[in-house]
């Protein structure tokens, strides 16, 4: 079992932690926000994610995993220290380091020891040797064996735990194959296939990855809007396709797009480094353009059933960018939402778990207490996230309850047929067999 530091107490530093401590090494887990470790030893968690708290309080309880705010303690007997700090998009979309660079900054002033840094954040491809650079450069007059391995993040919110214990893969890079292969030796248990590469092609694995997944959702999404002028509904088509082995039906559902702490900054990341480098990224400009359409295209389908949205009151059910998290970066419902509030519609909202992040966001924004009180007097219903509870609501009550009884369902989750039998004006994304019908 070995000494693990990991940097960074958000989300991929957080499960990262979690589960390398249960299986069964000691992890101490650093981060500068002192309100935040605060709280992770008390044992409240500072994001939602299912199944995290019990296995946090699980290896609390164990002695295998601790909260710090002390770097020096963090990393005094430290075999490996994972970088997991946050790398937000900048101005021209290019990943933002400076909170890497911190880390790398004070490797390099309190260890003493021989250790691994583990690059666990997305960075771009070449940031490994520019972390290696600094550390050597700062360390020159107490010099101590380290390497640099480049170990990108594959979790999904909502199930990053099993994401983690059962991956895909484990991607691994490094000048220093000894050092991969150290770090390989903490997968092992997992049996899963483990790539070791080069750092730089390892950074690329990541941000390839994600391009292509978002590509999927904006290659259906632009399929859908085909769908809906022609008279076709996508849902069909993309079952279609995806009984073809070589497409698969996996990120082929239509909808409002791709948002979340991932896709959208390293799709823009991924862009502004082909730009740097020469190279022309027309497919992943595209891929982002299709995405801010789908958000657009609800304005339009309400002005086709209300016509001026001023003063209307429109109700948006789901606020996170996915279900089973409460994560509201980039969530196509809060831009569905500022499109909205421009054209002076009156908003309100509830999401399961998102309401407190949304709270401290959109000052202006109703939240209520559940679906029916948004429904209460609105004019029209989005259906921005496809939690659990919002696919069997009680229709007949909704209908009672608003004003117009106008609905979008930008997650293709609810029955048209039914919904257009008890009354409902229906809109879905792509359905255009019955969107024909309006």
């Amino acid at each position: 079992m070995s000494n693990i530091c990991v940097i960074g107490t958000g989300y991929v530093g957080l499960v990262t932690g979690a589960c390398f401590a249960d299986l069964g090494n000691t992890v101490i887990c650093m981060d500068v926000d002192h309100d935040r470790i605060d709280k992770l030893n008390q044992g409240i968690m500072p994001i939602y994610e299912p199944g995290l708290k019990q296995l946090v309080d699980q290896n609390v309880r164990g002695g295998r995993i601790s909260f710090t705010c002390d770097y020096c303690e963090a990393l005094k007997n430290a075999e490996f220290a994972f970088v997991a700090v946050g790398t937000p998009s900048g101005v021209d979309g290019e990943a933002d380091l400076q909170y890497v660079r911190s880390a790398a900054e004070v490797i390099a002033d309190e260890v003493d020891h021989p250790i691994i840094v583990v690059n666990k954040s997305t960075v771009p491809v070449g940031t490994g040797d520019w972390v290696s650079d600094i550390i050597t450069r700062r360390c020159n007059d107490k010099p101590f064996a380290f390497s640099v391995v480049s170990n990108p993040e594959f979790l999904r919110e909502g199930s990053a735990i099993n994401d983690f214990m059962c991956p895909d893969r484990v991607v691994l890079g490094s000048l220093d194959h000894d050092a991969a292969s150290s770090v390989a030796q903490l997968y092992l248990s997992l049996r899963c296939p483990i790539i070791i590469t080069d750092l730089r092609t390892a950074e690329m694995i990541k941000y390839a990855s994600n391009a292509f997944l978002a590509t999927r959702i904006s290659f259906i999404n632009e399929i859908a809007n085909m769908c809906e002028e022609m008279g076709a509904d996508v849902s069909e088509v993309a079952l279609g396709m995806g009984y073809d082995h070589r497409i698969g039906h996996d990120f082929l559902d239509a909808g409002l797009g791709w948002g979340g702490s991932c896709f959208p900054k390293d799709v823009k990341a991924l862009a502004h480094m082909a730009v740097l480098h020469g190279t022309h990224p027309q497919l992943l400009q595209a891929v982002m353009e299709i995405n801010r359409n789908q958000r657009r295209r609800v304005v339009l389908r309400l002005r086709r059933a209300l016509g001026s949205l001023n003063e209307k009151v429109i109700g948006v059910l789901g606020l996170s960018f996915k279900p089973n998290t409460d994560d509201i970066r980039e969530a196509p419902a809060l831009e569905v939402i500022h499109l909205l509030e421009n054209e002076g519609a009156i908003v309100r909202a509830y999401d399961p778990q998102a309401m407190g992040a949304a709270a401290r966001m959109m000052k202006r924004l109703d939240l209520c207490e559940n679906p029916y009180e948004v429904a209460r007097g609105a004019d029209a219903l989005v259906l921005a996230t496809e939690w659990n509870e919002f696919k069997q609501l009680d229709f007949a009550r909704l209908h009672e309850l608003m004003r117009t009884p106008v609905l979008v369902d930008g997650r293709n989750q609810w029955d048209p047929d039914k919904l257009r039998s008890m009354g409902f004006t229906y809109f879905g994304v792509g359905r255009g067999l019955v969107n024909n019908h309006d």
